[in-house]
This record gives C-alpha cells, structure tokens and sequence, in this order.
C-alpha cells in the first residue's frame, strides 16, 4: 500500500496542491527515466508490502503489526533526522503531525484489517480508489468543486470496484474485509487533504517521522485497550524480517524515492508510476500465495487502473494544452 505520510503524495493527486515540473531539474544529473525507475520501485517496494502484510497479520493482530511497523520506521526516521527534529520541534509541527498521524493510523488500521477477509491482489486495487475519491473529499471539506473528468474516473472505479468485489464463485460476496478496505482509501484521501491544507509551511520530514510515531502509538494503545493478546511466539525470523521490510524499505526507503523523483518529473508522470503499485501487488499475489484471478477480477482491475490515469493524469493533460494555447 501507498505511504500517504508525506505531503508530496498530495502533488500528484488530482488535487494538486504544488506546481507541476516540466522537466527535470536543470542541477539533476539523473535522466527522466531514472526517476522513473525509483518510483516504479517504490511502487513495487510497496506492492510487496502488501504480500508481507497478508503473510504476517494471522500471527499478529493488524493493530499490533501497525504500532510495531510505525514505531520502528518513526524512531529511524527521527534518529536520521535528529537535526532537523530538533531546530523544527514547536507547536505547529506537532499539531499537524498528530492530525496527520491519526488519519495514517486509521489507515493502516483498516487496510491491515481488511487482509484477514479480502486478497492481496483485491486489497491493492481497492485501496488505489484513494486517487479517486480525493477531489470529492476536497469538495466536501473545502468546497472545491470536482472535474467532469473526476466524475468519468468516479464512475470508472465504482465499475471497477463492483466487477473486483462482486465475484459470482463468492455468491456475489462483498465481505467486510472489502468493505473495511475501502474505508482505509477514504481515510487515504482524507489524509492527502488535511496534508495539502495543513503542512504547507511544515518541514515534511520531520511531521512525516513525528506522524509515523503517532500511528505507531495510536496501534499500540488500540491493542491494548481492545485487549489483543501479543503472542512472543508470533516473532519468529520470518515474522521480524516481514516487519523489518515494513519499517525500513516499506516506509523510510520509499519515501525517499518518492521525494526525490516527484520533485523532478511531472507530477502527471509520477502518479502514473505509482499507480503501478497496483499491477506489482496483483503480480505477487498471484506468483508468491497463489492467489487465483477471474476474468470479472481482471476487467476490474483494468477499470480502477483506468479511473487512477484519467483521474490523475487528464486534468494534467488539458492544463498543458490550455498553456500551450495561450
């Protein structure tokens, strides 16, 4: 699953909060293509993740798997960044990064959820709705109005969804594991937003390591006072090299790839590399827990993956025509 713990996901969304870069930056040495290779790793980093997740949330209960993956990858990231942790540590940064912290743990909380009673390869599509439902979050939080191309893209991923979760072997079964997952991408979209309204002025990297510590806490103390039983026997090397791979590469890594590619490619570009997030965890899905795919499934995934592009990529496409006119 997509980090949304940083605000420059929010520049690619259809809700674009920052300018768009033409081209690479003129003190780059990177090619275009090399940015694009770092975030079709991220991407593929985080399609793993969800084959991780799937793999480990029967031995851990999601809230513990998310308050040990948050607390890690948060203590790392503010370590590295003690410096800039300490010069920017006041009110506003903390105000904003618990705001953003608690939508990050709703989310994580929901899509861990989600994988005891949904796939891996469902799970990543459901979840991709996030890109589609944040201009309609924006209208409903900040009365800007959607696109006609966000509803096209709305009306594309309902499809889409309905074809991936209503499947005819099930009985037309749309689970709560679905359900939940859904509700996670809302609480994706509705953490872009609050990040586009709040964190301008904010030091990203130091409200991205502060938030991790907050969804990392908000895990913890939901375990407990659910009293979800930790089992010591559930850390075996398998299960901390699966929540290894979730702090660091999953978390830290891939923010830094992000950062550096969407700050130098298009972000029309960057979204549509993301987007392969998707495509990378239907592939390991399928390939690493064998998980099965019907044609519905597949048209499904196509359709979602359709409404991400128009979604993310179109409203790009006309304001460069419309600057090219002018």
């Amino acid at each position: 699953m997509k980090h949304t713990s940083d605000s420059v996901r929010a520049t690619h969304s259809s809700y674009d909060v920052s300018p768009r870069s033409a081209t690479p930056s003129k003190q780059s040495r990177i090619p275009y293509w090399g940015y694009g290779c770092m975030l079709l790793l991220a991407a593929a980093i985080w399609g793993m993740g969800t084959i991780v997740i799937k793999d480990s949330v029967d031995a851990l209960a999601p809230a513990w798997l998310v308050g040990i993956r948050f607390l890690v990858a948060g203590g790392v990231l503010c370590a590295v960044m003690a410096r800039r942790m300490k010069a920017n540590f006041d009110a506003k940064h903390v105000r904003v990064s618990i705001i953003l912290g608690v939508l990050t743990g709703a989310t994580y909380l929901c899509n861990t959820s989600g994988l005891l009673d949904t796939t891996a390869s469902k799970s990543v599509f459901l979840t991709a709705t996030y890109c589609v439902m944040v201009p309609f979050v924006a209208w409903a939080m900040q009365r800007i109005q959607p696109s006609s191309t966000s509803l096209l893209a709305a009306v594309l991923c309902i499809v889409g969804v309905g074809l991936i979760a209503l499947q005819p072997t099930e009985g037309a079964r749309f689970g709560w594991g679905d359900a939940i997952t859904l509700v996670s991408a809302l609480f994706c979209a509705l953490h872009l937003v609050a990040t586009a309204k709040y964190a301008p002025g904010c030091d990203i990297m130091v409200i991205t390591g502060l938030q991790f510590l907050v969804a990392g806490v908000m895990g913890v103390i939901g375990a407990v006072v659910f009293g979800v039983p930790l089992d010591p026997q559930a850390f075996d090397a398998r299960m901390i090299g699966g929540l290894a791979y979730l702090a660091i590469p999953a978390s830290i890594i891939t923010l830094g790839l992000q950062n550096i590619a969407v700050a130098n490619i298009p972000a029309s570009s960057a979204s549509l590399f993301l987007a392969t997030e998707s495509i990378f965890g239907t592939v390991f899905g399928v390939a690493l827990l064998g998980e099965v795919l019907t044609a519905s499934m597949v048209a499904g995934f196509v359709l979602v993956f359709a409404a991400i592009v128009v979604s993310e990529c179109v409203p790009a496409w006309l304001d460069d025509r419309v600057q090219a006119t002018q």
